[in-house]
């Protein structure tokens, strides 16, 4: 064997296993359905998709929309941006409420554009948004829209596990998550939850995809409807199996830890940035502010991307980044979702932050920022 075949063998040695598995069962896939769901606070049937979360959300879309219908779309990020075009190219025609990214919407503003527009009979709504560092209160929302007989699809990518989701309890018909974010697991694999009155719209709509990747139909007649017990394709084994294992790592530390430790992130960072100086958080008000990431304005006179730039050459391994497109000369996101919702990720995000405004002439108390953050993060998971 040559040296580099021996270094080829010890490199592999140390790997986990990942090929040469037995296959994955119906049974086991189902059972993976099932704790997912759990984790969903949903009864609904739950359908595991094989690619990012985009897949289900699109295909929730285009199932439950049907040409002439009339949507609600709610934005609060880009993602909410991207459902209303899928809206539009499914034929509705499309209400828009934008909220500031700075905050969240309000029921009341639902409850108007509801009241304004009787015909509206799907309401699509991002529970938290990561990229923009907000979350809407979904229970309210959900109140307002069941009133209305409106159907709610909701995507929960980023709450999952970061915050309360509770779909069955606030009325949400289409709900999805994926495993990458608060639940620290695979981005290759998501899952959509769809209630009864869901499935009826979905099988009313002549448009709804079938013989489709995009097809939750084709998932109910060919999974659900034989009870699970013979999979229509080959499963996506290895996300599958990651998705199963976060899922048991979050039961094992308990959901209600898992999301204190979210909570407590966000707290810790925005209480630490007010005490740093140079930075303002994004999101105005705390109760708007998303557990699973948390954005920061930039000094005016300052690129963010310098900032971030300056802070990742202090602690290369901090969760930063700027934000994309129109924002990213203003906006800094530190993302403090799955296992960076811990205390000295955030600590050491703060440090560098600090570091680098300091490169760039801002005055800042990188002390009075760690004190800051440290007490609200005992605030909320204790000392």
């Amino acid at each position: 064997m040559t040296a580099v075949n021996d270094a080829t063998a010890t490199a592999n040695s140390d790997a986990p296993v990942l090929l040469d598995l037995p296959p994955l069962t119906a049974a086991h896939f189902a059972r993976i359905e099932d704790k997912v769901a759990a984790l969903m606070g949903t009864e609904a049937d739950v359908v595991a998709m094989q690619g990012e979360a985009l897949l289900p959300l699109e295909a929730c879309i285009r199932s439950a929309v049907r040409p002439g219908s009339t949507a609600l779309n709610i934005i609060t990020g880009p993602y909410g941006e991207t459902f209303g075009g899928w809206l539009r190219s499914c034929g509705a025609e499309v209400v828009t409420i934008t909220a500031p990214f700075t905050g969240a919407v309000s029921p009341q503003q639902v409850a108007d554009a509801l009241r304004e527009n009787p015909a509206i009979d799907f309401v699509s709504l991002v529970h938290a948004e990561a990229a923009t560092g907000n979350t809407n209160p979904v229970a309210e929302i959900g109140a307002v829209v069941r009133e209305h007989g409106a159907l709610l699809m909701l995507d929960a990518v980023a709450s999952v596990g970061a915050e309360p989701l509770r779909t069955d309890e606030w009325g949400v018909d289409l709900c999805v998550i994926g495993g990458q974010k608060a639940l620290a697991g695979p981005a290759g694999v998501s899952a959509a939850s769809v209630s009864a009155r869901a499935w009826e719209r979905i099988a009313a709509n002549e448009q709804a995809p079938r013989r489709s990747y995009l097809s939750l139909l084709d998932w109910k007649e060919r999974w659900i409807d034989g009870g699970r017990t013979a999979l229509p394709h080959a499963p996506a084994q290895l996300e599958m199996l990651a998705l199963e294992q976060a899922a048991d790592r979050v039961n094992d530390e308990r959901l209600d830890a898992v999301i204190a430790r979210h909570r407590a992130a966000a707290a810790a960072t925005r209480a630490g940035v007010r005490a740093l100086g140079g930075l303002t958080p994004y999101v105005l008000r705390d109760e708007d502010a998303a557990p699973a990431a948390t954005t920061l304005r930039a000094p005016e006179d300052v690129d963010a991307r310098e900032v971030v730039a300056a802070a990742l050459a202090a602690n290369g391994g901090v969760p930063l980044q700027a934000a994309a497109g129109a924002l990213a000369k203003e906006m800094i996101r530190l993302n403090h979702y799955g296992r960076a919702a811990d205390r000295g990720v955030v600590l050491a995000a703060l440090s560098a932050l600090g570091e680098g405004l300091r490169t760039l002439g801002a005055e800042t108390d990188g002390e009075a920022a760690l004190e800051a953050a440290g007490a609200a993060w005992d605030a909320v998971i204790g000392g």
